[in-house]
């Protein structure tokens, strides 16, 4: 009879015990870690040339002008990520590795970084956190970027001579004289809400998916085919370049003059 009780309790204590059906372990938050510095700007409206490549009657056709409510507003980072604060992801395992021979001196943006190796250091820092940080949309780039957002998708000139379009692009971009070393944090200035070095030398990753929209004749969306293959990238102009391209000078950038350094910074949900 003692021995009936005794399997009764043990088959009882097993069917107790609680099930993770696979689901990977998630370890507590770090006490006392010091995020970063972060601005809240409060909801708002960003007018815009949305990113993407339009067309009208199948021929290339200039984005329309829409305006994006934020209702919850934005909360982004001061400053770009770090040398200093990536590195942190990589010793912990977070972040793939670098050639740290390579890297910039102290106090400067990390630069080299693919969309994939900017969204692995904001799963890190969510972990480490205990908050969830995340690469922002297009349009919170915008939002936040206030003055220093350049709104040049395409230049506006008649849908029927597409030529003058590219030509125009490619001028406008190739004039640009960017110094290539990415400076200190701070180097140049701040906008009207508090953000540094926005459009600076280094371009920033958004979340948001290169995509091919349709419009009728009344600029109304007829259709949307999307890429996730490759990103929105923001700063002294927009560009699209695929996820895993860490120097879109190397030949990874889709679309117009390459940007001089690829880096970013997180929003905050």
């Amino acid at each position: 009879m003692l021995l009936l009780k005794l399997k009764a309790l043990a088959a009882a204590a097993i069917l107790a015990a609680p099930v993770s059906y696979g689901l990977a372990h998630r370890a507590p938050p770090t006490r006392n870690f010091a995020g970063p510095d972060m601005i809240e700007l409060r909801t708002g409206t960003v007018t815009y040339k949305p990113a993407g490549d339009y067309t009208r009657a199948d021929k290339p056709a200039n984005a329309p002008v829409v305006a994006v409510k934020l209702a919850a507003g934005v909360t982004i980072m001061t400053h770009q990520v770090t040398r200093d604060e990536y590195l942190r992801c990589v010793d912990d395992g977070g972040c793939p590795a670098v050639d740290k021979a390579s890297l910039p001196p102290p106090n400067r943006p990390m630069v080299g970084v693919s969309w994939q190796d900017a969204h692995a250091y904001a799963g890190w820092l969510s972990r480490k956190s205990g908050r969830r940080f995340r690469l922002p949309t297009d349009a919170e780039w915008a939002f936040a970027a206030g003055s220093r957002f350049r709104d040049e998708g395409w230049p506006d000139f008649d849908d029927a001579d597409p030529a003058k379009r590219w030509l125009a692009q490619y001028d406008r971009e190739a004039q640009e004289e960017v110094d290539a070393a990415p400076r200190a944090i701070g180097s140049f200035g701040g906008n009207e809400k508090g953000l540094l070095d926005v459009a600076g030398n280094v371009w920033e990753w958004t979340d948001t998916c290169f995509a091919r929209i349709a419009l009728d004749s009344a600029d109304r969306e007829v259709s949307e085919t999307k890429n996730c293959g490759v990103r929105v990238v923001e700063g002294r102009h927009r560009t699209y370049v695929t996820d895993f391209v860490r120097d879109a000078r190397a030949g990874g950038c889709a679309v117009g003059t390459p940007p001089a350094n690829l880096g970013f910074r997180l929003v905050e949900d």
